[in-house]
C-alpha cells in the first residue's frame, strides 16, 4: 500500500537540444538553398520563401503581395489550377502558400520518393505562374467578400480597427496586409504580373529543403529545377510603422446592440531585431502570454470578465503593434480596461516574483523543442530563420537565452518598452453602454466611428 503525499516530485533535468543540422548553399544563378538531412521517416519537406511580403506592396496597391503569393497556385503556364492540384495529389503531396507583412512562402510536404517530381511542379509554380485575367478576378472577388465578413466578425473588426487608429494614415500598416476594399479594386493583371517580375528573383528567393534526402541529393534536385533562376531585386523604402499619436485615446467601433465588446488596448512595439527580444518574450509570458499569466488570472479568475485575456507583440521586420486581446460583457467593459491598466502599470513598478519567472521560462524552454519534431515544423522554423535573420545557431541557444533572463531584465524591459502613457483602447461594442464609463476613465479623447469607417484612405 502506497502513502498518499502532497509533494509533487521533482523533475529531472533537462535534455540537451540541438536543432537538426543544416547546410546552406548557393546555386548558381543566386538562389539561396538551405538543406536539413532528417532521415527519421520518408518524407520530405520544401518551404520556397520570397521576400515578397506585404510591407513591399507599392503605393495604393494594398493586398497585392497577398494577391500575388494565392495566383501562384491557381496555374501555371503549362496547367490549369485543377490540373496543377492533381498533379501535386497524384504525388500525395500537401501543398499550400502563405503571404504576410515579410515574406510569402509555397510549403508542401512529400515522400521522398516523390521529392524530385514535387520540386518540379514547385519549379513550374514559382517560375512559370499563368496569373490568367479570371483568376484574378475571381481571387479580388473573394477578398470583397472577406473584408464584408470581418466587418460583421467583432474580433476580426477590432484587429482591424486596432491598427488602423495605431498607425499613421500613411503608414502601411495602419491597413490590412490582404488590402481594404478600395486597393482591391484598383489591382489588375498586369500590376500583379509587374509586382511578380519585379520581387520573385533569385536574389530574393531561399529553398528549403528538410527531410529523408542528403545534402548532395537535395542540392542536385534543387539545381536542377532553380540553378538557372537568376535576378536581383530592388530595395523598397516605404513609411510602415509610423504611429499616428504618442499620447493615450479611445476609439470606440459601433456594433449596436452587442452584448459584449471586444476589447484591443495597446501601443506600437519594436521590431523582431530588437536586441530585448528575448526579456520582452519573457515579460509577455508573465504579463499575459500564458493561460497563468496576470492579465488572464486578474480578468477571468479574479473578476470572471471573460473568459480568456492575451497579450503580446506581433513580431515583424519593423515595429508591429503589442496588444492586449479580450472579449467582456459590456456593462464592465470600461472596469476590464481599468484591470488591464493596473497590470501593465503593476509589473513596471516592481520585479516579478522568483516562481512567477520561473514558471514562465519553463514553459518556453520546455515546449520549444517539441515544436520541431516534423520536417514541415523544421522547414517552417528555418523559413522565419531566413526572413528575420536570425543567427545560425538560434535554435541551439534559445533555451538557455530565454533561461538567463532574471527578474531584473524582466522589470527592465516592461520600463522601456510598455508605455502607459501612449495606449491606444479600441473597444468594439454598443456605444449607448460603453461609451460613458470608458470616457470616466480620464485615458484621453474618445471618439466614435461605424464599421464602415475602416475603409477609410484604403
Amino acid at each position: 500500500m502506497t502513502t498518499p503525499t502532497s509533494r509533487r516530485p521533482s523533475p529531472g533535468d533537462a535534455r540537451p537540444y540541438h536543432f537538426p543540422r543544416f547546410q546552406r548553399h548557393r546555386l548558381s544563378g543566386g538562389v539561396q538553398l538551405i538543406t536539413v538531412a532528417a532521415p527519421k521517416l520518408p518524407l520530405v519537406s520544401v518551404a520556397a520563401v520570397v521576400d515578397a511580403g506585404a510591407a513591399r506592396d507599392p503605393e495604393g496597391m494594398d493586398g497585392l503581395a497577398v494577391l500575388t503569393a494565392k495566383l501562384l497556385l491557381e496555374g501555371t503556364v503549362q496547367r490549369e489550377g485543377a490540373e496543377l492540384v492533381d498533379a501535386f495529389e497524384q504525388l500525395g503531396a500537401s501543398v499550400d502558400i502563405t503571404a504576410d507583412w515579410d515574406s510569402a512562402t509555397v510549403r508542401l510536404t512529400v515522400l521522398s520518393a516523390h521529392a524530385e517530381a514535387a520540386i518540379g511542379l514547385l519549379r513550374e509554380v514559382l517560375r512559370e505562374p499563368a496569373f490568367r485575367e479570371r483568376d484574378v478576378t475571381r481571387l479580388k472577388a473573394e477578398r470583397r467578400a472577406e473584408i464584408l465578413q470581418m466587418r460583421a466578425d467583432p474580433r476580426e473588426l477590432a484587429d482591424e480597427s486596432f491598427e488602423r487608429h495605431l498607425y499613421a494614415a500613411g503608414a502601411r500598416y495602419s491597413r490590412p496586409a490582404a488590402g481594404g476594399m478600395a486597393a482591391t479594386d484598383r489591382i489588375t493583371r498586369q500590376a500583379v504580373k509587374e509586382f511578380y517580375d519585379r520581387h520573385y528573383v533569385a536574389s530574393r528567393v531561399t529553398l528549403i529543403v528538410a527531410g529523408d534526402l542528403s545534402d548532395a541529393r537535395a542540392r542536385g534536385i534543387a539545381a536542377a529545377a532553380f540553378g538557372d533562376w537568376t535576378g536581383t531585386g530592388p530595395e523598397v523604402a516605404r513609411a510602415v510603422d509610423e504611429t499616428a499619436s504618442m499620447s493615450r485615446r479611445i476609439r470606440v467601433v459601433r456594433k449596436a446592440d452587442a452584448p459584449q465588446s471586444e476589447l484591443r488596448i495597446g501601443h506600437e512595439g519594436v521590431s523582431r531585431g530588437h536586441p530585448d527580444y528575448f526579456p520582452l518574450v519573457v515579460m509577455n509570458a508573465v504579463l499575459g502570454g500564458l493561460f497563468s499569466s496576470r492579465i488572464n488570472l486578474n480578468l477571468r479568475e479574479a473578476h470572471a470578465y471573460t473568459y480568456g485575456a492575451h497579450s503580446g507583440f506581433d513580431w515583424r521586420r519593423s515595429a508591429g503593434p503589442f496588444a492586449i486581446s479580450t472579449a467582456v460583457e459590456s456593462g464592465v467593459t470600461a472596469d476590464a480596461a481599468s484591470e488591464v491598466l493596473k497590470e501593465i502599470e503593476r509589473i513596471r513598478d516592481a520585479a516579478v516574483a522568483s516562481d512567477e519567472l520561473s514558471l514562465a521560462t519553463s514553459y518556453l524552454a520546455g515546449v520549444f523543442p517539441i515544436r520541431y519534431e516534423t520536417t514541415s515544423a523544421i522547414a517552417a522554423a528555418l523559413a522565419s530563420l531566413v526572413t528575420y535573420g536570425y543567427p545560425d545557431d538560434y535554435f541551439d541557444s534559445y533555451r538557455a537565452r530565454i533561461e538567463s533572463i532574471t527578474e531584473d531584465d524582466v522589470l527592465r524591459v516592461a520600463r522601456a518598452h510598455l508605455h502607459p502613457d501612449r495606449l491606444l483602447v479600441v473597444a468594439v461594442g454598443d456605444p449607448a453602454v460603453i461609451e460613458a464609463p470608458l470616457a470616466a476613465l480620464n485615458l484621453g479623447p474618445l471618439s466614435v466611428s461605424a464599421a464602415g469607417d475602416a475603409e477609410a484612405g484604403a
